[in-house]
């Protein structure tokens, strides 16, 4: 079965937010070869808000056993400015963004650039899960199980060379299928970027899908990429361009507020935002009319200190915030 089927799985098909959540508890983990659900399972009788993680994958920060924030949530609390800048605009995405065909150019410092296909960019990649942390800058997180496969294993593909320092990327920008185009809260279309020893760390992750599902368009379909140690917007949603530069590329919210949001932009309760601290978060743990759970500490990198810090060994993370 291709990449492609897979994703296109019908609504009818998929599996349902509990039953997930049972299954996972009572196998471990989802199966890493395909994003297809599970089948033949009951739900296990344990508690809802946690998943089974092993010392390893703890380590690994491949996942965490923290409650996941519910599906509804997750798909329905967004940024995606590109839909509006409300929280519950980017839930009409599904409307009017077309997501397949979709192509994503790849040029720059490489040996072996082009513009492929989606089904082609990932050919040959098993999907995998990762269960992240998502902080947003604003101050409120999530917790989420995405679907997808590591960025390394995308980027060396295409053998970039050793003028590439850096990996910028960019999202689509059709006015005809983005309403929030005409709104120039920012200078379209959105860019982002990482330093290539970043994008190359075991961490970074290209999300296709969540919660076994493919990828609702309002969280980026069909390819996002993940960064879990930084703040949210740095994930950049919906992307059709990969390039590999030898000079810091320019990003949409630096180069609109270079004050506010740095390039690295790596979470970090020591470092607040001007305008607000950033020592505490917001956990989206919906219940009932309750959005928000009671305010927790931020943890520095988002918890991910263990496995991404060596980056920045020596950085005055103050002035490379």
């Amino acid at each position: 079965m291709s990449l492609r089927n897979v994703l296109a799985i019908p609504s009818s098909a998929v599996t349902d937010e509990t039953v997930y959540r049972g299954r996972r508890r009572l196998l471990g983990a989802l199966a890493t070869s395909t994003l297809l659900p599970l089948a033949g399972c009951a739900d296990a009788e344990v508690p809802p808000s946690k998943t089974v993680v092993t010392p390893e994958q703890a380590k690994s920060g491949f996942r965490t056993d923290e409650a996941l924030t519910r599906l509804e949530d997750v798909t329905g609390y967004n940024n995606f400015y590109e839909f509006g800048t409300d929280k519950a605009d980017p839930a009409r995405a599904k409307k009017t963004l077309r997501t397949s065909p979709w192509n994503i150019a790849v040029s720059g410092e490489c040996a072996k650039p082009g513009n492929l296909s989606f089904e082609d960019l990932l050919k040959g990649l098993a999907p995998e899960e990762r269960i992240y942390r998502l902080r947003c800058v604003e101050g409120w997180s999530m917790v989420i199980p995405w679907l997808g496969v590591p960025l390394a294993d995308v980027l060396r593909r295409f053998e970039p060379t050793s003028k590439a320092k850096y990996v910028a990327f960019t999202t689509l920008a059709d006015p005809a299928q983005m309403p929030g185009l005409r709104f120039r809260s920012i200078d379209w279309p959105y860019r982002e970027g990482l330093r290539i020893d970043e994008a190359m760390h075991p961490l970074a992750f290209l999300a296709t899908g969540l919660y076994g599902k493919p990828l609702p368009q309002q969280n980026g379909a069909p390819l996002r990429l993940v960064v879990p140690w930084k703040y949210g917007f740095k994930s950049i949603k919906s992307i059709v361009e990969i390039r590999f530069t030898e000079k810091q590329p320019k990003t949409a919210w630096h180069q609109l507020q270079p004050k506010e949001y740095g390039f690295y932009s790596n979470v970090n309760p020591e470092v607040d935002h001007p305008r607000w601290s950033q020592k505490t978060e917001r956990r989206i743990a919906g219940t009932g009319n309750r959005l928000f759970a009671d305010r927790i500490p931020t943890q520095k990198f988002n918890g991910y200190g263990e496995q991404v810090a060596g980056l920045y060994a020596g950085m005055d993370l103050e002035k490379w915030y």
